[in-house]
């Protein structure tokens, strides 16, 4: 969880001062504050994948 923006993402990589996050079900990367970065709540968590799912049968993503 990015606190900083509010988004729940999934942790691609720790370079120097900063960590690289991507959004649940893929997507654009994002540079994060690691100061900033938490392990999302089991319901934030489940947020993000339930707004997956219905993008996806919305067909707005593959």
């Amino acid at each position: 969880m990015d606190t900083e923006t509010g988004r729940v993402g999934i942790v691609m990589a720790y370079e120097g001062a900063a960590v690289w996050m991507r959004p649940y079900g893929g997507g654009r990367e994002w540079e994060a504050d690691p100061v900033a970065v938490r392990a999302a709540a089991v319901t934030e968590r489940i947020r993000a994948e339930t707004a997956y799912a219905n993008a996806r049968s919305r067909g707005e993503v593959l």
